[in-house]
């Protein structure tokens, strides 16, 4: 049983086609053509935004395109992008092929469009998609280096109204806190299963906060505590993922940031910053850059962990007059996610994003 709830303008998520169908002899009728298929590159995208992080981690980014079928067969036509931001423990690889992304968009239930994903993993396994000297600024590099580059590359349509900013977990969180902040570089946004929307540590034994499952089933959970650096896969990191990405601390070697609890002894302090990196804390203070968005969707399983978060920030949403949908469906946080990216990521910005006209040359 699905449960779809929407706030103030419903926005549907597919897009009606009408068939004309022509009547010919049998002696003259032929078998469908195969479909045709996209083109998948990976390639390395260098982010000057991210020279100097004090983990270590590359600049040069692995990241993967997909092109459709008539990219090549068009050579004068450009095309809207998605980008698609993966979730903590795995990277865009392991998304892209649990997704099945290249079948997805072949399938021809959404308009040709060029899918962009980046890899954000880290020595912590995760980046967050926050701005740190620890962790180099992976808002700048989504939004400026990733962006430039593939403007540069390939045959884009470069405005803001043929950009979609998309992701799950980390990557709905990278997709809300990104999107908040830069609505000149995005016009629609589609956040599935977010995690991280309210990030509150409590002192040892007044309650504590759990980890989320965020990614596909490879992930294992840790105890949260990094046990050396880089060291650990799944969850073993995420405290310190998140520690690295809100309280750094270049003062502070071998590992750059200040954890919420030192030395047994809790950091209100440190714990204000994880709070201040929430988008529930914030989202008041970015109504305006909201409300310049075209479309912005959320979704999240009823069997979510995450459901609780993500119900509060469409709440918060609503209070504040901000268009968007929101929508609940059976599934948990893992299970769905390449269905729903063919279902319902796809066919949204299929919609939203402005496609330019026939022989149209617009962009780089």
């Amino acid at each position: 049983m699905q449960s779809t709830r929407f706030s103030f303008l419903t926005i549907p998520l597919a897009v009606a086609v009408a068939a004309a169908v022509v009547m010919i002899p049998a002696s003259q009728a032929q078998a469908p053509a195969a479909a045709k298929k996209g083109t998948v590159e990976k390639i390395k995208v260098h982010g000057k935004s991210l020279e100097g992080n004090l983990e270590g981690d590359s600049p040069d980014r692995d990241v993967f395109v997909y092109l459709p079928a008539s990219y090549a067969s068009e050579p004068g036509r450009r095309y809207p992008v998605v980008y698609f931001l993966h979730g903590y423990g795995i990277g865009a690889e392991q998304y892209w092929n649990i997704m099945t992304v290249p079948d997805a968009a072949d399938k021809g239930a959404a308009r040709d469009m060029i899918l962009v994903h980046p890899d954000a993993n880290t020595i912590y396994n995760g980046s967050m998609y926050s701005n740190s000297p620890t962790t180099g600024d992976w808002e700048a590099y989504v939004t400026e280096d990733l962006v430039s580059y593939i403007d540069s590359h390939y045959r884009t349509v470069a405005d803001r109204n043929s950009r979609g900013l998309a992701g799950h977990s980390m990557g709905g969180y990278g997709t809300v806190r990104i999107g908040m902040k830069h609505p000149e570089v995005f016009s629609s946004l589609y956040a599935m299963s977010s995690c991280c929307l309210m990030n509150n540590p409590q002192p040892p034994g007044q309650g504590k906060q759990a980890a989320p499952k965020q990614a596909p089933d490879t992930a294992k959970a840790g105890d949260g505590k990094a046990k050396g650096k880089g060291k650990g896969g799944g969850f073993a990191n995420v405290n310190s993922a998140q520690a690295a990405a809100w309280s750094p601390n270049p003062m502070n070697p071998p590992t750059y940031f200040d954890p919420v609890v030192k030395d047994g002894e809790f950091q209100p302090g440190i714990a204000a910053k994880c709070v201040a990196n929430s988008p529930l804390a914030v989202v008041d203070q970015y109504v305006p850059n909201l409300k310049k968005y075209k479309a912005i969707a959320l979704d999240v399983g009823l069997q979510d962990g995450l459901i609780t978060g993500n119900r509060d920030l469409d709440q918060s949403l609503t209070r504040l007059g901000v268009t968007h949908t929101f929508e609940t469906y059976e599934g948990d946080h893992t299970n769905r996610i390449k269905e729903r990216f063919e279902s319902k990521v796809l066919p949204f910005f299929s919609q939203n994003l402005a496609f330019p006209a026939p022989g149209a040359k617009k962009g780089k």
